[in-house]
């Protein structure tokens, strides 16, 4: 058998087939790498993208807004000018159209409403009693952890004790004082009556002091009802349903700005366990004062309040520091870290004062409570003399 030609078991032997396949057997060529050629740009004007930059330049400014215009003009035919137009101010002040007070420049603004003539009047101080504010600031000293606002007037002499009266504190309950007032000046304009109902609807439905919370729904409630268990039992869900009716929170504050009062203040519905209503102790003594002593509101008025003032259920604060011949129309207020009481003191010997003692505390600290109680045996013991 003759040899083969070639192996194609041995390297050497396909090498050499894959060089005599692909190279002459006598001149062995070497493969050249291939050169990328380029050319050379010619240097000067590039016609093409000036004339391309010109085309297109001249389709944004004169062809596409035309085009553009037109289109939106068959869509919206009335609206295409509005509609390529922002208007800055309304996007700034989206609620100026409906909610304003005043037109300045043509334009609506919403400005604070400042009254010349106020209704309430302003309580008449005489001297302040340094004897009972020593007394007092020497009680705070023993609670250090409890940041008192007080102030006493007494109605024989104008004498009167003011220690953070006019720093703004929580209202907590408290607030429904002004709700109440402005409830009756609603029904003396002839608004509504006492006898009128509103019907429970679980949007008045609040947590907190109450039980109209967790009564049936659908069910109305006279006026008077309603204010009562606001007062005497501190319910959140008749407040808020009082509110709803004279107006809302809006009315209520423009209401207090009448009556020239310029820290009180309702900012959120009942419970407002943040603390966002805010009050003074000497604004909440305005208020009893006028109550009391002023036409804000009428005598028949006066009657229905004394008696929703004279029932509150709450006697362990300012109520346990007096004795049980002395007579106290008042209102508390709690919300944890805030707990205070207002009102006006009738003593035994005939004498009269107004009280109000707010007191910020850590969350639920009896302290708070201890302090107010021990204050009001204090005031009392110092005015009753």
């Amino acid at each position: 058998m003759p040899k083969p030609k070639y192996n194609f078991s041995d390297d050497n032997s396909y090498n050499n087939l894959y060089e005599q396949f692909y190279f002459n057997d006598k001149k062995s060529q070497k493969v050249r790498p291939i050169k990328k050629i380029v050319k050379k740009q010619k240097s000067g004007i590039n016609y093409r993208k000036f004339i391309s930059l010109a085309f297109f330049t001249f389709l944004l400014i004169f062809i596409l807004p035309s085009s553009f215009k037109n289109f939106i003009a068959d869509v919206f035919p009335n609206n295409s000018k509005k509609m390529l137009k922002m208007d800055y101010y309304k996007l700034l002040f989206p609620t100026h159209n409906y909610l304003y007070k005043d037109l300045f420049l043509g334009k609506y603004i919403l400005k604070d409403t400042e009254y010349k003539n106020k209704i309430m009047v302003d309580i008449k101080e005489t001297y302040e009693r340094v004897g009972l504010k020593n007394s007092l600031i020497a009680l705070a000293q023993n609670y250090k952890r409890i940041k008192p606002s007080i102030y006493v007037w007494e109605y024989d002499n104008g004498s009167y004790v003011n220690i953070n009266a006019n720093t703004p504190y929580p209202a907590a309950s408290i607030i429904k004082i002004p709700v109440l007032i402005e409830m009756f000046r609603e029904i003396e304009n002839g608004k509504f009556s006492l006898n009128d109902t509103m019907i429970l609807e679980d949007y008045y439905r609040a947590s907190g002091s109450g039980k109209l919370q967790y009564s049936q729904g659908g069910i109305a409630h006279t006026m008077d009802y309603l204010a009562k268990i606001m007062i005497q039992n501190s319910d959140n869900s008749s407040t808020n349903m009082i509110i709803a009716k004279i107006g809302g929170m809006p009315e209520v504050n423009r209401a207090m700005k009448r009556w020239g009062l310029k820290t009180t203040h309702i900012n959120n519905w009942l419970p407002d366990l943040d603390g966002t209503n805010i009050t003074t102790a000497k604004e909440l003594a305005k208020m009893f004062y006028n109550i009391d002593s002023t036409n804000i509101v009428n005598s028949e008025s006066k009657k229905h309040i004394a008696n929703y003032l004279g029932h509150v259920k709450n006697n362990r604060l300012l109520q346990a520091g007096l004795p049980k011949d002395a007579i106290l129309l008042h209102k508390t207020g709690d919300i944890g870290f805030m707990l205070g009481d207002a009102g006006i003191v009738k003593t035994a010997n005939g004498k009269k004062y107004i009280v109000v003692i707010l007191a910020k505390r850590p969350y639920n600290n009896l302290q708070g409570k201890d302090f107010i109680v021990k204050a009001s045996k204090i005031i009392y013991n110092n005015i009753s003399l």
